[in-house]
């Protein structure tokens, strides 16, 4: 399996994912700048966190038109599994892949820490290596990260099981608390939280570990020929 990790004017997270694939899952992963077409020979899309064009306008509303987020798209229209984090997330809610909006923290304060998250839905392509109800711990850092959305979409986020991860405290002000969201096929995820600065003990936590190589089994399980 082959990852593309996406790079926009703005990104800061990018090495950080890029050593959470190369490293920490043993996988093959490359850089693709944003003003490329095409993601033809990748299998996996990730979107990481940053300040995307400076975060002018709104968080990831720039980014949304970069020439790479038509073949973004165009995958995540495929079937493949695309990962959106922190601004990532917030570009992937600009680009109409994932429903609903991101408003300033509650407080609007930045915040910066780890914090503790359940998981919801252990039937995707992101979370099958989690135990339904899980607690993990993963860091977050945004302050743009209070999920919104109305109450019809909100309804539907939670009767589809659409809401895979959920802060056990509210931290920013997010509806239902929600960390993290996937599209109603289940191939796209968004995130505020960082599965990429988790996975290794020295960072204080492997528990983002688990989400990259769910993303690996299943494709590779996808993708197993039989004689």
């Amino acid at each position: 399996m082959k990852f593309a990790v996406i790079v926009f004017p703005g990104s800061n997270c990018d090495s950080d994912m890029y050593h959470a694939i190369k490293d920490g899952l043993g996988a093959d992963v490359e850089y693709v700048w944003h003003d490329e077409t095409s993601l033809d020979g990748f299998d996996g899309i990730l979107l990481p966190g940053g300040f995307s064009y400076g975060d002018y306008l709104r968080s990831g509303a720039i980014a949304r038109f970069s020439k790479i987020m038509g073949a973004v798209i165009e995958a995540a229209q495929a079937g493949k599994p695309v990962l959106g984090v922190c601004n990532g997330f917030q570009i992937l809610l600009e680009a109409g892949l994932l429903p609903g909006a991101m408003k300033r923290n509650e407080g609007l304060k930045f915040i910066c820490r780890p914090v503790d998250l359940k998981v919801e839905n252990t039937n995707t392509l992101f979370t099958s290596s989690y135990e339904e109800g899980e607690k993990i711990t993963i860091p977050v850092a945004h302050g743009e990260g209070n999920y919104e959305c109305d109450e019809t979409i909100l309804s539907e986020l939670e009767e589809n099981k659409q809401v895979v991860f959920r802060y056990v405290d509210s931290i920013n002000g997010s509806r239902n608390q929600i960390a993290g969201i996937t599209n109603k096929q289940g191939n796209v995820l968004g995130m505020m939280p960082h599965p990429e600065r988790a996975v290794e003990s020295l960072l204080g936590s492997e528990d983002g570990l688990k989400l990259f190589q769910s993303i690996l089994r299943n494709w590779r399980e996808s993708h197993v020929t039989t004689a």
